[in-house]
């Protein structure tokens, strides 16, 4: 007990300063604390309001500068409409002003409508009083005209209209001359030109073929192995071929007639071949001659594409460039075809060149003008009729077929690049050298020019000149007048193209000649 007293007293005596001791540190840890926490409260308060001032000076000034774009915007908005209200006034001034003319201008159209209508009015009238005079002359003139003439009306009446007739011809005549005269002189110069440009741009050789083909021999004796033992080689020979062989007195020589000339090419090849090989026999004449038939076609085929590649008309048909090189063996007049259609197609397509047109389409056209010359006997009908239907076949355009059909003039003409076709095709056939005709149908076409030209009333004498290609009229001066003379021309131009067949064109030159003769004695 004593010992639990000591404890106590010394705890109280020790542990009441320590206590205290204890409170008062913990006061002044507090009030240090407390300081400190005032103090950061304070400096989190300024950063607190230096933050906010930032904040509100950069808010004022972000409204100032919207407020200042939004002004911007506002004013260019303004004057764009104070602009455009500005060009509104200023058409709708001019648009006044305008309305303001236009209806001057219709008052004026107006006043001077109704001055014409008044002189109109007093025309009429004028032309009614006239009129109504010329009426009661021409009966007193008719009565006195009956008088003098002891005519009747209606006989009057068949005179004058006799005289108004020759007087209508005759003027119609002149009317003629001067159009004629003024289409030359507009039309010819420009028309030489192209064509004379387009000729001499085109300079081609052509081809003169018969319907025979010779094949030389290298002696006589091979005439006896051609014949064959009782004739069993040449006969086998026409049958392979379809051409006729001919062996006459000619020395070392052979001919192959035949119509068909890829025929007639296929034959010569073939004779050739067996001549060059030796053996020929039956057996041997059938392989030769079926081999050569296969070249030929491959080599017609060959000749096609060339020429298409040559003249420059892509995409055609395989079979349209068939038939092209066919005509490569054909022949007008003695004028090879496929050299024709090539002169044509060149003188078509830079015609068209000149005159602005589509020259592909006029090449392609020229090139297969003449495409119905490449088919035979089994298919009837006019040439150009026959092209146009196998190019329509294979797709050809409207304005292609229309210039084949056309270019003899069988069907009317439908476009520009049809008559350049007809133009080119009658240059190439008519040009000097480029075709040529039989002794015997030379003169009678000679004979038919002048017979018709000497059938008119008037003509004294008529020739035919520079191989049929004018006529040359000479009138009797008392009978045709000058006028009559351009009329005699036209007609008998007319009849020629009516009645005869012929390559190009014929010039018919009327002359009319007065002479005068007297002697001085």
């Amino acid at each position: 007990m004593p010992n639990l007293g000591y404890l106590l007293l010394v705890f109280l005596v020790g542990g009441v300063p320590m206590f205290l001791l204890g409170l008062y540190v913990a006061k002044r840890i507090g009030e240090s604390k407390l300081i400190n926490a005032e103090r950061l409260a304070e400096k989190i308060v300024s950063e607190a309001e230096k933050e906010a001032e930032t904040q509100r000076k950069a808010a004022v000034l972000e409204a100032k500068d919207e407020v200042y774009k939004a002004r911007s915007a506002w004013e260019k908005q303004a004057q764009v409409e104070r602009q455009t209200q500005i060009d509104l006034e200023r058409k709708l001034s001019a648009r006044e002003e305008n309305l303001e003319r236009k209806a001057d201008l219709i008052a004026k159209k107006e006043k001077e409508i109704t001055k014409r209508e008044r002189d109109l009015s007093t025309r009429d009238r004028t032309l009614r009083a006239k009129d109504d005079r010329l009426t009661k002359l021409l009966e007193e003139e008719n009565e006195r005209l009956q008088r003098i003439a002891c005519m009747t009306a209606e006989e009057a009446k068949k005179q004058l209209i006799t005289n108004l007739e020759d007087q209508a011809r005759h003027e119609g005549a002149q009317l003629i001359k001067s159009i004629r005269d003024k289409a030359k002189e507009e039309a010819e110069r420009e028309a030489r030109h192209i064509i004379a440009q387009a000729i001499q741009r085109c300079a081609t050789d052509h081809v003169v073929e018969s319907t025979v083909s010779v094949v030389s021999l290298p002696n006589e004796e091979m005439k006896g192995r051609i014949i064959g033992r009782e004739g069993r080689n040449i006969r086998s020979f026409e049958t392979a071929t379809g051409v006729e062989v001919i062996i006459d007195d000619t020395p070392e020589a052979v001919a192959l007639s035949g119509f068909d000339p890829v025929r007639r090419e296929v034959a010569r090849i073939a004779l050739e071949r067996l001549i060059a090989d030796g053996r020929i026999h039956p057996a041997r004449i059938e392989e030769i001659v079926d081999k050569t038939r296969e070249e030929m076609n491959e080599l017609i085929r060959q000749i096609g594409e060339e020429t298409v590649l040559e003249v420059g008309v892509p995409g055609l048909h395989p079979d349209l460039v068939k038939l092209l090189g066919r005509l490569r063996y054909r022949t007008s007049y003695g004028q090879n075809v496929l050299q024709h259609s090539r002169e044509v197609a060149y003188v078509a397509g830079m015609m068209a060149g000149e005159l602005l047109l589509d020259v592909d389409v006029a090449k392609r056209a020229g090139l297969l003008h003449d495409l119905g010359k490449g088919l035979d006997h089994s298919v009837d009908g006019p040439h150009a009729r026959i092209g146009a239907e196998v190019a329509a076949r294979y797709g050809e355009a409207p304005i292609v077929l229309n210039a084949i059909a056309a270019h003899h003039e069988d069907v009317p003409y439908e476009s520009t690049i049809a008559v350049l076709v007809a133009a080119a095709d009658a240059i190439s056939g008519a040009r000097p050298g480029a075709r040529r005709e039989s002794l015997e149908a030379y003169i009678k076409r000679l004979q038919n020019l002048e017979e018709i030209a000497s059938s008119f009333t008037g003509v004294q004498k008529a020739y035919a000149i520079q191989a049929g290609r004018e006529v040359r009229i000479i009138v009797e001066p008392e009978d045709v007048n000058d006028h009559q003379a351009v009329e005699l021309a036209s007609d008998v131009a007319k009849r020629l193209t009516a009645e005869l067949e012929y390559p190009g064109q014929i010039k018919v030159l009327v002359i009319r000649e007065t002479r005068a003769i007297d002697y001085a004695k």
